[in-house]
């Protein structure tokens, strides 16, 4: 059953010193309202702030640093990590559960780049933001697709054998025509490409390496729908030996101008079983030779 606008099960506001999460108590859309006391924010296990009965809404009020959260500094953003948790009570025989617990990733992203002029010191200088007034932020996106791609899939759960429709996008305005390309992703059991254990999915400047294992279909989808769009799909997996059902994906997503021509570093190259070999989604198939030396080279 789909939510309405005015129902999405969580909504996060990211504000200056704060981050605001909404959760309605309907949260997995089945007519079963969850209580708020089996609700909680971050490691800490911060309790709600507030509860509307008419709207059948939870609120959470922290501050960045607060219930546990986490920060990451990257070059261009301070990102704030932080979970909601639903750990359902018991119900009145205890021996039955009616649904499962539930973790569900909270971030919030805060550009760095802003106005960081020394004009107090040095009157000569013009303003950072002076130089940045043309340069336009793009907006990149990764979304799970439903199974004809016509719209985002709610997030329940998935099962092993099931496929990951992932769609990747930037909006790009009034900006020059952009073609865009996935150089990587990497499947975590916690927040952040680096953490242990990992899992590369893309790699090497968009080799679709998932596609190279047995018994896989995993693939970029050709062609696309626009240049700036570009659409792959998984099968489903798990780590061995773990009992965690969350996987965290972590990709990195580029732009070039269109007109430009694919080639190692910028590529998007599936792997073909029945002819053992790679293929891109655009370009001449050489561009994909490196995928199977597992180097393709850097931009530096």
């Amino acid at each position: 059953r789909s939510h309405s606008p005015s129902q999405i099960p969580v909504a996060v506001q990211c504000r200056e010193a704060q981050l605001l999460v909404t959760v309605h108590r309907d949260l997995f859309g089945n007519g079963r309202l969850v209580s708020a006391a089996e609700l909680s924010l971050g490691p800490a296990a911060c309790k709600h702030s507030r509860l509307d009965p008419g709207g059948n809404t939870v609120t959470f009020s922290a501050g960045l640093h607060e219930c546990g959260s986490t920060v990451q500094v990257t070059p261009d953003s301070l990102i704030y990590r932080t979970l909601l948790t639903y750990e359902p009570s018991p119900g009145s025989n205890p021996a039955i559960v009616r649904s499962n617990p539930a973790v569900i990733p909270i971030e919030c992203h805060y550009p760095r780049r802003d106005n960081v002029s020394s004009g107090a010191i040095r009157p000569t200088w013009a303003p950072f933001n002076s130089a940045l007034v043309s340069e336009e932020k793009l907006l990149f996106s990764l979304r799970l697709m439903n199974a004809d791609w016509s719209a985002e899939r709610a997030l329940t759960g998935f099962r092993l054998g099931d496929v990951l429709n992932i769609q990747a996008e930037v909006g790009t305005q009034s900006h020059v025509p952009l073609r865009l390309f996935v150089d990587s992703c990497v499947a975590t059991l916690s927040p952040g490409a680096e953490a242990s254990p990992h899992y590369a999915i893309i790699d090497f400047n968009g080799c679709l390496v998932d596609g190279r294992s047995d018994a896989t279909s995993s693939a970029f989808v050709a062609p696309r729908p626009r240049q700036d769009v570009l659409r792959f799909q998984i099968d489903v997996f798990r780590f061995a030996g773990d009992p965690r059902n969350l996987i965290y994906i972590t990709c990195h997503l580029k732009v070039t101008p269109a007109e430009q021509s694919p080639d190692a570093l910028n590529k998007a190259c599936s792997f073909n079983k029945a002819h053992n070999s790679w293929a891109p989604v655009e370009g001449t198939r050489d561009i994909c030779s490196c995928c199977e030396l597992g180097n393709c080279g850097s931009a530096a």
